[in-house]
């Protein structure tokens, strides 16, 4: 019988400035992987909890005392010398300026427009989710008594900042769909926003969509990720998110957290279930979806999401 593969848990910090920037550090000399940027952090040590082993492993390398930090991303990777579990935290306050305090080179990065390399490879995961907005608004044209009207909220949520959008409408034919998400998709691309399509990878392609939107269902009938540069899914169990996360996709629903119109048969996993179901750690980001509004964005985070999102409160003006 095969010898038991020994991981080790690793903490990292993603220390995040209010414009976006995240920080890198390279690796020091004399240390395996020697020059290559990664994102601070260590070992966690016998006795310590994850987030202990953050703030002592980054007061020791970089001489900063973390004050808020949001559970993240878990990624587990082999090196050839070493399998290792990455807990990722998202940082965004912290006492004191980065020092190389081990011979590090330091550097600030924006999202989607990193200039340094090489990167451990165990980041990537980690660099796209930096890419994703921590909103995502869906759509619901068919519910409006005029998608003109529609049209003009979804301009107003993208000048407000809105910069990822889920066309999803089950109702409508193919052939309406795609000729509303033309205008959706050329309104969303001059604002600098991305669009997934719900389920229907045809109308996707043929209106320049950024990607596709998996169902449930449809996201366990995959064996391979869908041939789109964005592809998340929707989940509702920890059967879903591993599969989601096996198939390398970009990002996950999770929900629904509180009651909803959308299913009001179903029970609300409550934020606890929502942070009891996102524990075992998945290297791809997760929103928080169903009956929230951007007021609950922070609370998503504290318990290990990504962002949120919303159908009706994203279109409230």
């Amino acid at each position: 019988m095969s010898e038991a593969v020994k991981i080790v848990e690793v903490v990292a910090g993603v220390l995040l400035r209010p414009n976006g920037e995240f920080f890198l550090s390279s690796r020091p000399p004399g240390k395996v992987y020697a020059g290559y940027w990664e994102f601070p952090g260590g070992k966690i040590e016998p006795g310590e909890t994850p987030q202990q082993a953050l703030v002592r492993e980054l007061r020791e390398e970089l001489g900063i005392e973390v004050k808020t930090a949001y559970p993240w991303l878990v990624q587990v990777f082999t090196y050839p010398h070493a399998t290792v579990r990455l807990q990722f935290f998202q940082i965004t306050e912290w006492d004191g300026d980065p020092h190389p305090h081990e011979g590090q080179q330091f550097s600030w990065q924006m999202p989607g427009a990193t200039k340094v390399e090489p990167i451990l490879p165990a980041n990537t995961p980690i660099l796209r989710g930096l890419a994703l907005p921590r909103v995502m608004g869906i759509t619901h044209l068919a519910a409006e008594a005029s998608p003109e009207r529609f049209l003009s909220k979804l301009q107003a949520a993208l000048d407000k900042g809105l910069r990822l959008v889920q066309l999803r409408e089950k109702q409508l034919p193919a052939a309406q769909l795609a000729e509303w998400g033309r205008e959706l998709v050329a309104r969303c691309h001059a604002a600098g926003a991305r669009v997934v399509v719900n389920a229907q990878a045809g109308v996707a392609r043929q209106i320049g969509a950024d990607g596709l939107h998996l169902p449930a269902a449809d996201l366990l009938a995959c064996t391979d990720r869908p041939d789109f540069p964005l592809v998340g899914a929707s989940c509702h169990n920890t059967l879903e998110l591993a599969h989601a996360a096996r198939l390398q996709l970009d990002y996950a629903l999770l929900g629904p957290v509180l009651p909803t119109l959308t299913h009001a048969d179903a029970t609300p996993l409550g934020w606890s279930g929502f942070a009891d179901l996102l524990a075992a750690g998945y290297a791809l980001p997760v929103f928080a979806l169903g009956g929230l509004s951007p007021a609950q964005l922070q609370q998503a985070r504290q318990s290990g999401g990504h962002g949120v999102a919303l159908m009706r409160a994203a279109w409230e003006e």
